[in-house]
């Protein structure tokens, strides 16, 4: 194998760098749309765990990674799952089988307030599991001059793996703060981990604010 001298370990390129937050939104949390069907007992039974970890661990984390990626002037922007029509005639074929919907400026298909867009932050919609797929965040990344993206959110293994790959294979250095990002068990979460860590450079909220802030 040849050795071109690069790595994907190396700090965040602050003066060409976005956090982008995947799918934070009212849809995903205990009182949103994607469990409306079922009895509130049977949510928390069935996803107790995710609920527990976005509150505990991963919110407060993105809570201060805003913070700190705003005060250093970095770009913060927002993918949501939101269809641009009130049917879903536009979801891509995945997001139809799996029943992933939130109607045109719906709730459920607003960032949650512990994360909420201020000023002209950018939420983008999407349609597809990864936001490359179903939107034209590439344009407007590489028009803002990003190289290094910084990627939080859920489900670690869904939407966050499919835009950590992607973004890889655009041509982005991406950091995934692994504590700031959750899916529906520490099986999952683990695996995905494992998984996506070629593709990425893995640090703790932690290490990565201490960095942006050094």
């Amino acid at each position: 194998m040849k050795n071109f001298g690069l790595s994907r370990d190396v700090p965040v390129d602050q003066a060409h760098a976005a956090l982008l937050f995947i799918d934070v939104q009212n849809y995903t949390m205990e009182d949103g749309g994607e469990y409306a069907d079922l009895p509130r007992d049977v949510v928390l039974q069935r996803h107790g765990y995710f609920f527990r970890e976005m509150r505990t661990r991963a919110i407060p984390n993105m809570q201060r990674l805003q913070r700190v990626c705003r005060e250093r002037g970095i770009e913060v922007l927002y993918t949501v799952i939101e269809a641009q029509t009130l049917d879903g005639r536009d979801l891509g074929l995945d997001y139809k089988i799996s029943g992933l919907f939130c109607p045109k400026g719906s709730r459920d298909a607003k960032v949650i307030d512990e994360i909420a867009p201020i000023g002209d932050e950018m939420v983008i919609p999407k349609t597809s599991s990864s936001v490359f797929i179903s939107t034209n965040i590439h344009y407007v990344l590489t028009a803002l001059g990003v190289r290094s993206l910084i990627i939080a959110g859920a489900l670690t293994d869904q939407c966050v793996d499919s835009a950590v790959r992607d973004a890889c294979d655009l041509g982005y250095l991406v950091t995934l703060p692994t504590d700031a990002c959750a899916t529906q068990s520490e099986a999952r979460h683990a695996n995905a981990l494992a998984n996506n860590r070629g593709y990425c450079r893995q640090v703790t909220t932690d290490a990565l604010i201490a960095e942006l802030s050094a």
